[in-house]
């Protein structure tokens, strides 16, 4: 996105330098290095920071703009990184394939590599409640259309006006989700939602 009057860019990852993802990455966010939904917990708990950044850089080639792979999408306002969205196909994500939550109530299957997701939503402190989440989702849905996915997921968390903390909206709220054209599939827990988009 190009506007003067809202100057958001957002870039697949490998055309954002590492230095910049990980000035995002602040907190529970750089502990994780957006790795837990890939792993799983019991891998994700085990291994040390250092290994999960190592891995993140490796499945995001960030400075490589030549690079044919990426997974996710930078935001920047002006020259200052300031978001970051993960997607890719939903089959990687050890975590949501692991979980029955996700699944109550759909029988597709779970080895479709046409169907992504975007499991991971990141605004760096300092930039948030700026709404910018929606151009993030926005983008994110934008980048799996255009590496050939048939459709795209999320998973965002209802509040109902309860209090949460920034790292429990990691995967989203409603609002961003719905603003892009994502529908309900399932509403599997009283605060989880699965939202897709159809290609």
């Amino acid at each position: 996105m190009d506007d003067p009057t809202h100057p958001l860019r957002i870039v697949p990852a490998n055309e954002a330098s590492w230095d910049d993802l990980q000035l995002i990455l602040t907190g529970t966010a750089r502990r994780c290095q957006c790795q837990r939904p890939r792993l799983g917990d019991r891998d994700w708990w085990y291994m040390p920071e250092s290994e999960r950044g190592a891995i993140l850089r490796e499945e995001t080639h960030c400075g490589d703009p030549r690079a044919t792979e990426t997974i996710g999408v930078v935001a920047y306002l002006g020259d200052e990184p300031v978001g970051w969205a993960a997607v890719d196909r939903r089959t990687v994500y050890g975590r949501l394939r692991g979980s029955p939550v996700p699944w109550q109530g759909r029988s597709e299957d779970k080895d479709d590599d046409t169907i992504w997701s975007i499991p991971c939503l990141v605004v760096r402190k300092g930039y948030r409640h700026q709404h910018l989440t929606y151009d993030l989702v926005a983008a994110a849905a934008a980048f799996a259309r255009s590496r050939g996915a048939a459709a795209v997921e999320g998973y965002p968390l209802v509040t109902g006006g309860a209090e949460v903390t920034w790292d429990e909206m990691s995967v989203g709220a409603l609002g961003p989700f719905a603003a892009a054209g994502f529908r309900e599939v399932s509403h599997p827990t009283k605060r989880r939602l699965v939202m897709r988009l159809d290609f």
